[in-house]
């Protein structure tokens, strides 16, 4: 045979390498017996309790956080039986009726005390919603010096091997016991609880939305753009709580069209971007990349109804944009706030988060005060005051002191530890 046939011969092959690769994994139309077995596997290579555990919640007085607003101390048990000091907000009036509710799950190193948390707090409290912010693992009252901003979570804990995708998994049940918590409250309508993720928190309410249908709407923003093998969420330096609780869902195939497959099932999706974040590589990650994805999902969904819809906003970097009128007109058409009718949320008066924060006397980080980040959000302005750290903490340190280790990131470590060596079956990556 002539040379020059072996290379026309291998050409045509790696065409239909190139071809079969890029192709979807998933040709058929799933079943809703295939979305369950995605959930039920979902929660194995997660490690996630099924069934989840009684939120068994408990309360440690309130405080006024503005007028009008109350806010409740609370904590609620999750995986490894650990607790999540959390902070709700609240109506001081609620009105008539059952309320909507969300739970805003934090991005890396912030947590409940965190500017954007409070505020989304007050803010849609005003509008007569049930709000609960947690401290993430590692972070606040879940540090194991009681530290804000530490992202204490990252440390890498290779032995056993199942260690990161547990911790992936610790995430995830966190947001959904926040949902449970806020189901079992009888002011609460559990047919009208969204979940908002920023950044770390987008790709781990990516993961709940997925997992749970009780979520009826999800809001991510700083994210959204799963991809596939090797790209951003499977290469970068987050691997305990990204990286390597992505590539545990490997056996999805098409990762991304499988998860947002899940999640139309069970609510609506809205993905919010700034054009120019580089943080989570929006600008390789753009219209025709979500274009792209959210054909995939209505191909695997059977339809375009719940698949995730999408905002770009011009000019921004990594913010946590769920305070402004777009993300709070979607949350209304999905929530039906009761002090915001849904005609008059577009007329609501702003301000920019760097003249909130100067008129509060609210700290932003050398990131948070750039115009193309936090500081540069028009916000809907909301009478929202600064909030200090004793305000939001649910205990006072020496209280803390005497309970911490129902809360802490060495806690899980050594419960997690346990847990993995007492099952070698289930110390590994596959399940």
């Amino acid at each position: 045979m002539k040379p020059v046939h072996h290379l026309k011969l291998l050409m045509l092959f790696m065409a239909a390498v190139l071809i079969v690769g890029s192709a979807p994994m998933h040709a058929q139309v799933a079943t809703t017996s295939q979305i369950n077995l995605w959930r039920q596997q979902i929660r194995r290579a997660l490690f996630i309790p099924d069934p989840l555990p009684d939120p068994l919640p408990e309360s440690y007085g309130t405080i006024t956080a503005a007028p009008g607003v109350i806010l409740e101390h609370v904590s609620y048990r999750t995986a490894y039986n650990l607790r999540v000091p959390a902070d709700v907000y609240r109506p001081s009036n609620p009105p008539k009726g059952k309320m909507p509710a969300l739970v805003v799950v934090n991005g890396h190193g912030a947590d409940k005390s965190s500017w954007y948390s409070y505020y989304t707090g007050v803010l849609y409290a005003r509008a007569g919603a049930v709000v609960v912010t947690y401290d993430p693992i590692g972070e606040g009252e879940r540090n194991d010096d009681h530290k804000d901003f530490t992202g204490e979570h990252d440390k890498l804990i290779a032995d056993p091997p199942s260690m990161p995708p547990r911790l992936g998994g610790l995430m995830v049940t966190d947001v959904m016991q926040a949902v449970s918590y806020l189901a079992q409250r009888p002011d609460v309508d559990p047919h009208r609880i969204a979940v908002l993720g920023f950044s770390m928190g987008s790709f781990i309410s990516s993961l709940a939305g997925a997992a749970d249908p009780r979520i009826h709407a999800l809001l991510l923003v700083g994210g959204g753009d799963l991809d596939g093998p090797g790209g951003y969420w499977d290469s970068g330096h987050a691997v305990m709580c990204q990286a390597a609780p992505y590539k545990a869902l490997n056996f999805l195939g098409d990762r991304p069209a499988a998860l947002f497959t899940m999640s139309a099932r069970r609510g609506s999706t809205f993905i919010i971007n700034g054009t120019n974040d580089t943080v989570v590589d929006i600008p390789h990650h753009g219209p025709d990349f979500f274009e792209a994805m959210r054909q995939r999902v209505i191909a695997l969904n059977g339809s375009d109804r719940g698949v995730f819809t999408t905002y770009f906003d011009p000019g921004a970097s990594h913010r946590p944009s769920w305070v402004t009128h777009t993300a709070a007109e979607w949350l209304g058409s999905q929530l039906h706030f009761p002090n915001w009718p849904q005609d008059k949320i577009a007329s609501l008066p702003a301000i920019s988060i760097r003249n909130w924060a100067a008129s509060v006397g609210a700290p932003l980080n050398a990131s948070s005060s750039r115009e193309d980040r936090d500081a540069g959000i028009q916000a809907i302005a909301a009478d929202v005051p600064l909030m200090t750290t004793a305000q939001t903490d649910i205990l006072s340190r020496p209280a803390w002191e005497l309970v911490n280790q129902d809360f802490v990131y060495a806690s899980w470590v050594e419960r997690a530890t346990a847990e993995a060596q007492s099952d070698p079956s289930k110390s590994g990556l596959a399940h």
